[in-house]
């Protein structure tokens, strides 16, 4: 096995293992996204919201795309508590590869997000959404990619701040106002002209797309083709800088 992977696959269970002894962090990390769910949801249900999918095709591929842009945003606070507590001067004298890493926590903040995904499209099974199996997977491959994009650069972030108190800030002003423009909630095309003109400059927002897309089964309008293109575009610039950065702060 390359050294690489081998360096990867160490890290991943290592924090595989130490996430899953964190009963409590594995249950609030659903909150937020059922209660969306449960009560966000219902209020639509009755509406048109564009286009021919039902609102559960719309709403569910929303709050998924946001599951996986909070998440992932915000995984760097467990390694700036790591820096303070000198696990990061420990590893650095290791022979384990720094993009392993990296990349061992990144793979390990995708598990969990899969996981998640699952349990909230089965309650959303439940709730009324009929989604056909291949676009859920295609969602799913969607969201993974975003986690990967985003926890990378949230560790790179978090190796060049000294507090969670620096880096709360930077995180909550770049997630929201890409949550809002994104069309997580609703899609921007219910909204005025220069809002979903906006909105195109926000590349969560063919992610969004795409995934909904997806749920409905439109597999051959392009919106699928051109979210595969963004994210792999936004998850090669992602993991190229963060990997640099990570390497450069010393990790």
């Amino acid at each position: 096995m390359p050294p690489l992977i081998a360096d990867t696959a160490l890290i991943f269970g290592r924090y595989a293992r130490q996430t899953l002894r964190s009963k409590p962090a594995l249950i609030f990390g659903m909150v937020q996204p059922l209660l969306f769910l449960v009560f966000f949801g219902p209020l639509l249900t009755d509406l048109s919201l564009g286009g021919q999918a039902g609102s559960w095709q719309t709403i569910v591929p929303g709050i998924l795309v946001q599951l996986g842009l909070f998440s992932a945003s915000f995984t760097g606070i467990g390694l700036i508590l790591e820096r303070r507590t000198g696990v990061i001067e420990r590893m650095r004298v290791t022979p384990v590869s720094r993009l392993a890493l990296l990349m061992g926590r990144v793979l390990k903040d995708v598990a969990l997000l899969l996981v998640q995904s699952l349990l909230l499209v089965c309650v959303a099974v439940v709730l009324g959404l009929r989604a056909p199996v291949l676009g859920v997977a295609i969602g799913f491959v969607f969201v993974g990619v975003l986690t990967v994009s985003l926890a990378s650069l949230s560790y790179a972030l978090a190796m060049r701040v000294a507090s969670p108190q620096g880096f709360a800030p930077v995180i909550n002003s770049i997630t929201m106002p890409a949550m809002l423009l994104s069309g997580i909630l609703l899609p921007m095309s219910l909204g005025p002209r220069w809002l979903d003109i906006a909105s195109h400059f926000v590349p969560f927002r063919y992610l969004v797309d795409g995934v909904r897309a997806a749920f409905a089964g439109e597999y051959g309008d392009g919106k699928i083709a051109l979210a595969a293109l963004v994210a792999s575009a936004l998850a090669v610039v992602a993991v190229t800088l963060g990997a640099r950065l990570f390497r450069q702060a010393g990790a």
